[in-house]
């Protein structure tokens, strides 16, 4: 396995620097940038690497050996020795139709000898929980999933993928790793403490809360959030959900905010909510999320330091830390070593297998990290 990387911070890539990377003949190459770069960039993308699957996404942040940048265009380019690459694309034709885009998508690769599935979708106007469920329907609960919905900075406007096709606000992508020389290891967690007591969802319509113990759920959440309450939606980012179970346990799954409906006094979060279930907020500071970023590398298990370490974390970690981001990334990389490249994206949901090695989720609001190597 080899694995390349350029980033452009503030142009785009020369034809010369595209060859460099296109030398190694690479079979993936992972694209992560703001909407216009990929635009601009996407013709001469396709043409330097016509032999490989080429997917990627707008962000909000890109992540790469170098660090955090905004921006910015980060390519990053994999060849495998031992191990091949098929993909899959779908259109997503409204929010209601996730669930059968996770099914078409999945679908769309052959399933046999297939080992991982990395998917890239559209981050607004998607349930990524519906998209992760209608995937697993298709593949079995056995096949891990991940990736991330793509950001378009903090707007929450408009967001696109790139794939064999152009870049586009509808389409989703993914990508089916095969061989048994394959390796796939899995790290994901927080570091948000909860504030408050857990309330019961009394009403929830898949990623839509109406009420928290029987109250309007937009005027329960705006009483906690005090002054911030005024920057709604965007400061919800700081303060997600976690689903806590009938007995009280935090399951480690959150759920951040998209959206709120003042007439309804509804929430849009980003993946659904069981109706009878229990939520808490939750709040951070930066050392607690840069604790988390640790604690997701410490649960891989890297074998081979010649691979990559694919990082998806939220934009809502980024917008704590602030300009202190960089330091989730750098204690990532002083646990993983110097071997492994690292390439990724600050990202609307994060898609991983559950840190206790269970079903694949959508997470919101944390660090996931899937490391991807071959075996000699």
């Amino acid at each position: 396995m080899h694995v390349s990387q350029a980033t452009w911070r503030t142009n785009s890539p020369t034809a010369e620097g595209l060859s460099v990377l296109a030398a190694s003949e690479p079979q993936w190459v992972l694209a992560f940038g703001n909407e216009g770069l990929l635009r601009s960039v996407q013709p001469e993308l396709h043409k330097a690497f016509s032999s490989a699957v080429l997917m990627g996404c707008s962000t909000a942040g890109e992540i790469s050996i170098d660090g955090v940048a905004d921006d910015s265009l980060t390519l990053t380019a994999v060849r495998w020795d031992r191990s091949t690459i098929k993909t899959s694309a779908t259109e997503l034709r409204n929010m209601e139709d996730s669930f059968d885009a996770g099914v078409r998508l999945a679908s769309g690769l052959p399933h046999e000898g297939l080992r991982a599935v990395v998917v890239l979708g559209q981050g607004v106007q998607i349930n990524g929980s519906a998209l992760i469920l209608g995937m697993t329907q298709a593949l079995g609960a056995s096949v891990p999933i991940v990736g991330g919905l793509a950001g378009d900075g903090g707007a929450f406007v408009k967001t696109v993928v790139l794939d064999g096709e152009g870049v586009s606000d509808t389409r989703l992508v993914c990508a089916g790793l095969y061989g048994n020389h394959l390796q796939v290891s899995h790290g994901v967690y927080g570091g948000w403490s909860a504030f408050g007591p857990a309330r019961r969802v009394t009403k929830a319509r898949r990623n839509v809360l109406f009420a928290l113990d029987g109250e309007p759920a937009l005027s329960t959440y705006k009483r906690y959030l005090g002054d911030y309450a005024k920057d709604l939606p965007a400061s919800g980012l700081l303060f997600p959900f976690s689903v806590v179970s009938a007995g009280g346990k935090e399951e480690g799954l959150l759920r951040t905010i998209l959206g709120i409906d003042e007439a309804e006094g509804s929430i849009t979060l980003a993946g659904d909510v069981e109706e009878g279930g229990y939520l808490r907020m939750m709040q951070a500071g930066t050392d607690a999320l840069v604790n988390g970023a640790e604690q997701a590398a410490r649960g891989l298990n890297i074998q081979h330091p010649d691979g990559l370490a694919m990082m998806v974390s939220c934009v809502g970690r980024k917008l704590v830390m602030g300009g202190r981001v960089d330091e989730e990334i750098e204690a990532v990389a002083a646990v993983i070593g110097k071997g492994p490249v690292l390439a990724g994206f600050y990202s609307y949901g994060e898609i991983s297998p559950a840190h206790n090695g269970a079903e694949c989720l959508l997470h919101n609001q944390t660090m996931t990290i899937t490391y991807f190597s071959e075996s000699a």
